[in-house]
C-alpha cells in the first residue's frame, strides 16, 4: 500500500488547457486531484504532520473502495514550512498551476488568514481542520473544527460548576498571534459578563509561536495559584512551544492542586514528544483516541496498520481531517461533479458517524459542522481519561456575541 501519492501534473494541466475545461474539473477517464497543505517542517510539524498521514491514508481508503465517481483521488503534498506567505503561494500553486478540486490544509489561523485572499480569488475549497477563534464565515471554506461555544465555553461551564472543581481564577495563556487572543477574548468576556468572574481574577500572557523558555510564565503561574484559590491555567498555546511550557512547569514544581492547565491545542500527538508528561492536567477536544467505541477501535487497527506501526496516534484534528474528505466525496458523488460552486451548495446537511459516537453535520448554513465536545484528562501514556461531555452535537456558532472587549490588564512575556 502506498502511503503517499504525488502527482506529476504538467501533462495534464497542458491538456485540460487544450480542451477549455473548466479549472479543477479533471479528465473523465483521469484522476482527481486534491491537495493536502500542511507543515511537515518548522514549529508546526508536530501538530501537522499527523494531518497528512490521516489525509492519505483516507485517501488510499477511498480509492480501495473504487474512488469518487469511480475515479481515484491524487493527492498532491504541499509542505509550507510553517511560514505563513508559503502556505498562500501554495495554495495559488494547487489552484491555479495544479487545478486541484479541493485543498484539505492549515492548523493556525494565521495560515487560514494567509491563504484565504487566494482561495476567494480563485474560488477555490479549503476544508480547515482545527479548532479556531470563529468571527469568520468565508464561503470558499468548511470548518470542521470547533469554534469557542463548541469548545472552550463548554468546557469553562463544566470547570467553573461545583462538579467541576469550582475555579474561579484564570490564567489565559496563548501563543501571540490570532487564534489565542480571540478565543481569550471571548472566554473573559464570557466569565466576567455571564459567569460573575472578577476581572482581577483573570490574568492573560502571550509568547511567540516556538517560544522555549517558560521559566518565568511558570513562576507566576505558580504567584498566580499561591492565593489559596484554585487556578486554571487556560491554554491555547500551538505548536513545540507546549513542551516546553508543561517541562517549565514540571521543573518549578507547579502541580495540579496548585494550578490545572486546560489546554485547547495539546493532543495525543503532542503529548508523545513531551517528558515528563503532564498527567492529571486537562485538555478539551470532540474526540480523544481513548473513546471505546468498535468503529473507534477499527478506525485505529487500521490506521496503524497503514502507518506499519503498533504506537501510531490519532488525534481530534486528523478526525477532522478525514470528516472533511469523507463529506467532500459525498457532496461530489450527489451531484456528480467537482466543480467548486455546486459541491459548496451539496456540502449543506452532509452527515456521517464519528468513530467517537453518534452523528456529526454539516451545518445547513454556516459552513461548520455541529459536534460534541468533551474533556480529557491526561494520562501517563499520553492518552487521555473523558471526565466530561456534552449531551449531544453542538451548532456551531462562528459570530460568539461575547467578542467585543473590555479591559483586563495583559502581561507580554
Amino acid at each position: 500500500m502506498r502511503r503517499r501519492q504525488f502527482l506529476s501534473s504538467a501533462a495534464t494541466t497542458a491538456a485540460l488547457a487544450g480542451l477549455g475545461l473548466p479549472a479543477r474539473e479533471s479528465l473523465a477517464a483521469g484522476a482527481i486531484r486534491v491537495g493536502i497543505l500542511h507543515s511537515r517542517t518548522g514549529t508546526m510539524a508536530g501538530s501537522e504532520s499527523p494531518l497528512v498521514d490521516m489525509a492519505l491514508m483516507t485517501i488510499d481508503e477511498i480509492n480501495q473502495a473504487g474512488g469518487v465517481m469511480g475515479r481515484n483521488v491524487e493527492a498532491l503534498v504541499r509542505d509550507p514550512g510553517s511560514d505563513w506567505d508559503t502556505y498562500a503561494r501554495m495554495a495559488r500553486d494547487l489552484l491555479a498551476g495544479d487545478r486541484v478540486a479541493a485543498v484539505f490544509g492549515c492548523w493556525t489561523s494565521s495560515s487560514r488568514k494567509a491563504v484565504l485572499p487566494v482561495f476567494k480569488e480563485l474560488n477555490g475549497l479549503l476544508y480547515y481542520p482545527v479548532q479556531y477563534e470563529g468571527e469568520e464565515l468565508e464561503r470558499n471554506v468548511f470548518y470542521t473544527g470547533s469554534t469557542p461555544n463548541q469548545q472552550s465555553i463548554p468546557a469553562l461551564n463544566y470547570l467553573i460548576s461545583e462538579f467541576g472543581g469550582g475555579y474561579r481564577r484564570f490564567f489565559l495563556l496563548g501563543s501571540d498571534y490570532v487564534y489565542p487572543r480571540t478565543a481569550n477574548r471571548i472566554m473573559r468576556n464570557y466569565m466576567v459578563r455571564a459567569r460573575g468572574i472578577p476581572a482581577a481574577d483573570i490574568a492573560e500572557a502571550y509568547t511567540p509561536l516556538g517560544h522555549a523558555d517558560y521559566a518565568d510564565i511558570a513562576a507566576r503561574i505558580r504567584q498566580f495559584a499561591g492565593s489559596g484559590r484554585k487556578a486554571l491555567v487556560v491554554s491555547t498555546l500551538n505548536g513545540d512551544t507546549n513542551r516546553h511550557f508543561y517541562q517549565a512547569l514540571a521543573r518549578a514544581g507547579v502541580t495540579t492542586a496548585e494550578a490545572t492547565v486546560l489546554a485547547f491545542s495539546v493532543d495525543e500527538s503532542e503529548l508523545a514528544g513531551i517528558d515528563p508528561k503532564p498527567a492529571g492536567h486537562l485538555a478539551a477536544w470532540p474526540y480523544f483516541m481513548s473513546i471505546a467505541t468498535p468503529d473507534n477501535q477499527d478506525l485505529i487497527r487500521r490506521y496503524r496498520a497503514w502507518m506499519r506501526s503498533e504506537t501510531a496516534l490519532v488525534t481530534d484534528p486528523m478526525i477532522a481531517t478525514r470528516v472533511g474528505l469523507l463529506l467532500w466525496k459525498q457532496a461530489v458523488e450527489k451531484e456528480r461533479t467537482t466543480r467548486v460552486d455546486t459541491v459548496i451548495e451539496a456540502m449543506a446537511g452532509q452527515r456521517l458517524l464519528s468513530p467517537g459516537g453518534g452523528m456529526i453535520m454539516m451545518d445547513l448554513k454556516n459552513h461548520h459542522l455541529q459536534r460534541r465536545t468533551r474533556i480529557g484528562r491526561i494520562r501517563a501514556d499520553s492518552q487521555f481519561d473523558v471526565i466530561w461531555e456534552s449531551p449531544g452535537p453542538l451548532q456551531a456558532i462562528p459570530f460568539n456575541p461575547y467578542f467585543h472587549e473590555i479591559t483586563v490588564d495583559t502581561v507580554q512575556a
